[in-house]
């Protein structure tokens, strides 16, 4: 069998940045255990499947979607969705619009910006005042933040100034106790509305380069933070990546540029 593969840099204009992700657009759903093999074999943060959806209008492109990191699948994944909008856009270039349908997250509307982005429309996830306060939270970061909150993803860092955000060193035996939490740490930034990096040992890597679905909880914190719907944000991981949020209600736009690095073929024996 074999299986034609995508590995495109998300959110960077630049090849070498942001973040990658591999996409393949499948004909039928592959065995969970071979889709995390190839996952593994891939050894990117994310590896996104997709199955189009035949029984629906000819103006609407409508695709399953799937996630799987080395380690695990993952319910929701922001930098593999702008990447699987890139392959799909390329596969019907003259389309604007798709709808990404995944178990976790619902339906997800996607659109071609004039401008070169492509806009993601997302579940709104903001977090809030946890219940408790996990030491190994507090054991797995260098730097004691100013304030913790938690959503259903992972736990937030707050800190007051992004330089605590640029030094803060992880503990990654600590952190991955928190599992099945992730960790972001952020800021508020001189250069952009805010900064970010994300931490993630029990789900995949030891830091991701960048965090499209946290940013549906980093966008409506910082949002009411600073008094403002459209907020651009940095993640300021060793690759970097530029993401543009707006808040709407229940709906965070997550905006973000695209590269493609590699087109290839898998073979499965």
């Amino acid at each position: 069998m074999k299986l034609a593969i995508k590995i495109i840099d998300a959110f960077t204009d630049k090849q070498f940045r942001g973040n990658s992700a591999a996409v393949i657009v499948l004909d039928r759903w592959l065995p969970d255990p071979l889709m995390q093999s190839i996952a593994i074999e891939n050894n990117l943060s994310e590896t996104a499947f997709l199955l189009k959806e035949e029984n629906v209008t000819e103006d609407t492109l409508v695709y399953h979607i799937r996630w799987f990191s080395p380690v695990t699948e993952i319910d929701f994944c922001g930098h593999a969705t702008l990447a699987s909008a890139h392959v799909v856009f390329g596969l019907f270039p003259d389309s604007h619009e798709i709808e990404f349908v995944a178990d976790a997250v619902g339906v997800m509307r996607v659109e071609k910006k004039a401008d070169g982005f492509i806009q993601m429309n997302f579940p709104s996830r903001p977090p809030q005042k946890p219940d408790y306060i996990p030491s190994a939270l507090l054991d797995g970061l260098s730097i004691a933040p100013s304030a913790i909150l938690q959503n259903d993803q992972a736990y937030f860092a707050i800190y007051d100034n992004e330089d605590d955000v640029m030094l803060v060193e992880q503990d990654t035996l600590q952190i991955k106790k928190l599992a099945p939490y992730d960790v972001v740490v952020t800021a508020p930034s001189k250069h952009f509305d805010f900064v970010s990096r994300y931490f993630w040992p029990a789900n995949g890597g030891d830091e991701d380069p960048v965090t499209g679905s946290i940013h549906t909880g980093l966008a409506p914190y910082w949002s009411q933070q600073l008094g403002k719907k459209e907020l651009d944000a940095y993640q300021a991981s060793k690759r970097g990546g530029v993401l543009k949020c707006v808040v709407a209600g229940d709906r965070v736009l997550v905006s973000g540029q695209t590269v493609q690095y590699l087109s290839g073929e898998i073979i499965i024996r």
